[in-house]
């Protein structure tokens, strides 16, 4: 057991190298992370296997987020530090709507501070409904 509370949630797809969830940082709700199973620090470390599924996943995930969430556009970028230093890999997709530029007067990856900044994160019960559309929009 790590300790660590359940993820609101849980899984919402999982292949034998990839693993989709929920963000549990501020970026808002319906954003997921998409992350390799194993331990990977840097992108040139990806097994052919896992590099040869990516390009298809982050773009099946990006179709579920549009079709549940209705965003104008969806983000999709990588995060990997922690506290400074090169972390496990984590391939964020965010949906991003007027409604979230207009609220943090901001865009792009300025957005995506704003939010970390403002610290608000989506409502538990919330993100178990969206979850739950999510894995059906992948099913």
């Amino acid at each position: 057991m790590t300790g660590r509370a359940p993820l609101p949630g849980g899984s919402v797809l999982r292949t034998d190298v990839w693993v989709v969830e929920h963000c549990v940082g501020p970026l808002g709700l319906g954003t997921l992370v998409v992350k390799p199973v194993r331990h990977v620090v840097h992108v040139a470390e990806l097994t052919e296997r896992e590099s040869g599924e990516l390009g298809r996943l982050l773009q099946r995930v990006s179709a579920a987020v549009t079709e549940v969430m209705a965003p104008e556009q969806v983000y999709v970028c990588l995060w990997s530090h922690a506290g400074g230093v090169p972390g496990h890999i984590h391939f964020v997709v965010q949906p991003v709507g007027r409604r979230d530029m207009a609220r943090f007067d901001a865009f792009g990856p300025a957005l995506q501070v704003a939010m970390g900044g403002a610290g608000c994160f989506p409502d538990a019960a919330e993100v178990e409904q969206v979850c739950e559309r999510l894995r059906q929009a992948l099913a």
